[in-house]
């Protein structure tokens, strides 16, 4: 089995965060969106992982590239690194790693992070993850037969089609044929919303009778945005408590200092005349001095005094006086 993680570019929308970080590589909980998204995947599969393929911007460099073939390699399985320097679209972002399309595969776009435990139907030629959701019309949803197979693909429908929204997570029993598909639609130059996308593969492969059929999950967190990064960071640190996983460095420096769980405090952390939490994230290497900290996502040596945060985010080695007087603020930087 292989994983193909196509993870585009820094993105624009969690500025200034992605600026010197891409987005997949933001830490959630203590540990990278794209490495809790592989690992929650090998999950599911209980299945052994031959390779996992991660298609980024070659302006990632090479450390990125480092680190992503080591959350391979921690699975056992050989780490591929290819580029994608155009943002033409999720068909086109799969087909750059076209030399790693064949046999079975899944399929997750790197901005999303799951819970989930079913059986994989691998004797289908697709399995599609989906979740319900309240508001269909704001994604793209699944139109199921009454043999429960997934017939059609509806974006952001205006009339009511169904309630699971695909999540832009994907299995194929055999992912050459899908390479085959998007070939024809890069070929034919199918293009919808200025971009190739890998829907108009997979509706050629329903055109030609094969079989789809639907993957639920139990969660879902998207990570496209701050407000709702810090909140899928809050879920994740709940999940993890719930399932008694130790979230706090053993050598945080703690003086008159409370922890409200559930937080990861990651190594070499001080807390000074501080309360954190419930959920939050500190980076290893952070202090934070007279300040009170909840609902918040603060990554690794970041300095906080003087204040009191909730729902913030927090980017490394980044400084926050709460007591400022004089202040400098780069590109895309918000203070609300």
């Amino acid at each position: 089995m292989k994983i193909i993680v196509p993870m585009a570019g820094r993105g624009s929308r969690l500025r200034p965060h992605t600026l010197t970080v891409p987005k997949p590589l933001i830490p959630v909980a203590g540990k990278p969106i794209v490495h809790r998204l592989v690992e929650d995947i090998a999950g599911v599969l209980n299945q052994d992982i031959d390779e996992v393929a991660f298609i980024i911007h070659e302006s990632f460099g090479k450390q990125v590239e480092t680190d992503l073939i080591a959350i391979a390699e921690k699975l056992g399985a050989k780490g591929t690194i290819y580029y994608q320097n155009e943002a033409l679209g999720t068909g086109h972002a799969i087909m750059c790693a076209k030399e790693s399309l064949n046999g079975p595969a899944v399929i997750a776009y790197a901005d999303t992070l799951i819970r989930a435990d079913f059986d994989l139907d691998t004797t289908a030629d697709s399995v599609i993850w989906v979740k319900q959701v309240d508001q269909p019309e704001a994604f793209g949803v699944i139109n199921l037969n009454e043999a429960n197979e997934i017939v059609e693909l509806v974006e952001k429908p205006k009339e009511f089609v169904s309630d699971l929204a695909v999540i832009g997570i994907y299995y194929f029993k055999d992912v050459a044929i899908l390479k085959n598909e998007l070939q024809s639609v890069l070929d034919n130059n199918i293009i919808h919303g200025g971009e190739y996308q890998i829907n108009d593969g997979i509706k050629q492969m329903m055109q030609k009778g094969m079989k789809f059929v639907l993957g639920r999950v139990d969660e879902w967190m998207d990570c496209g945005n701050k407000n709702v990064t810090v909140e899928t960071n809050s879920r994740m640190l709940n999940f993890l408590h719930q399932d008694g996983e130790n979230l706090v460095a053993k050598n945080v420096k703690l003086e008159n200092a409370t922890i409200i769980p559930p937080c990861f405090i990651g190594e070499d952390v001080v807390l000074v005349n501080a309360t954190v939490g419930p959920n939050v994230s500190l980076g290893k290497g952070s202090r934070v001095e007279n300040a009170q900290i909840k609902n918040s996502l603060v990554q690794t040596n970041a300095t906080i005094k003087n204040a009191t945060l909730d729902n913030a985010m927090i980017g490394n080695h980044a400084s926050f006086d709460g007591n400022f007087t004089s202040i400098s603020i780069g590109d895309y930087s918000v203070l609300e």
